[in-house]
């Protein structure tokens, strides 16, 4: 039992790192395929023939498409996004300090979605063909369906250019050099409009699915034993049905997590918040490809070691999954 235990360990392990090097690999070949030079648009129509040199020499444009390649790879080794197009900054510099500011909104924004959504769908299993359940799963439903950059306009439109309670987005303290207590309240206080917007739009799916697993865990032979045992409601269905529907929420949890490295590139547009999903769409107009690159590669291994993160940790929970 043991052996078979570590033979999976290591067999996702090995997987999860073969996917990504198979995906980075796509992530360099993939923007070398997009029509047009990137040194056109980083000479300009005036530059002479030697800026033009100098300029591939600098991003490493010289070499042949495998030498990139190779280079790329050894860069990747040592923790090397390459130069952004735009002001020659480190890309990995770049990422790092924009993580941070995505996760001032990513996170509040997943503990609210998480909290309301999985309160939400236990309610529902838990009166299930009543009003309360049909109200949750229909509230569920349209929230979940809601286009994020629509839904996030008419947040604006309603409770920041209309009523005025809240901020349209961004942050202020860029400009007006908060510190301290002031930075905090400033970055709360732009946070909540389009945290909540995130947090609902999650929320729906959180509810579906917390509902769709405790349905099937109430009706289990153990939680029929339960009740002839007399044991009280709440206990029956937070410490037997919902313990026991807890593994695909823990899936869904992990993977959250990962889309919160990369921040929401919707969200994040809609509402100008200075993290790393404004950051992707800003460079995919300038045609930066070294900081595109360098943000979807943090995106696909966040996905994948989530991946790798709630395939072990559902292993840990129920060991039945290698048989």
């Amino acid at each position: 039992m043991k052996g078979s235990r570590g033979q999976y360990v290591i067999k996702r392990l090995f997987f999860a790192c073969v996917t990504v090097f198979v995906i980075a690999s796509l992530n360099f070949f993939l923007f070398r395929l997009v029509p047009g030079q990137p040194i056109n648009r980083l000479a300009g129509p005036k530059a002479s023939i030697e800026d033009r040199e100098n300029l591939k020499r600098q991003f490493g444009l010289d070499q042949g498409m495998t030498g990139q390649y190779v280079a790329y790879l050894s860069q990747l080794a040592h923790g090397n996004l390459g130069l952004s197009y735009v002001n020659s900054e480190p890309v990995a510099h770049r990422i790092w300090m924009k993580l941070g500011i995505s996760l001032q909104l990513a996170v509040p924004a997943e503990i609210f979605a998480m909290t309301l959504g999985i309160m939400s769908g236990v309610l529902a299993a838990a009166r299930r063909r009543t009003y309360v359940d049909r109200g949750a799963t229909t509230i569920a439903l349209l929230f979940y369906s809601f286009p994020t950059q629509w839904f996030g306009m008419m947040t604006i439109l309603i409770f920041a250019a209309k009523l005025g309670w809240f901020p349209s987005g961004g942050r202020s303290n860029f400009f007006a050099g908060y510190t301290g207590f002031a930075a905090i309240w400033d970055i709360g206080y732009h946070a909540i409009l389009p945290a909540i917007t995130e947090g609902l739009i999650y929320y729906g799916e959180y509810t579906l699915i917390v509902r769709s697993a405790m349905l099937e865990s109430l009706g289990e032979d153990y939680i029929l034993t339960a009740r002839a045992k007399g044991l009280p409601r709440g206990r029956i269905i937070w410490r037997h049905a919902f313990r026991n529907a807890s593994l695909p929420v823990v899936t869904m949890i992990a993977l959250s997590l990962a889309y919160l490295v990369a921040g929401s590139i919707l969200t994040e547009t809609v509402f100008s918040w200075p993290g790393i999903g404004l950051d992707f769409y800003d460079a995919v107009f300038q045609e930066n490809w070294p900081l595109m690159q360098g943000i979807l590669l943090i995106l696909i291994i966040a996905v994948v070691f989530a991946n790798l993160a709630a395939d072990l940790l559902l292993f840990k929970l129920d060991p039945r999954i290698t048989e």
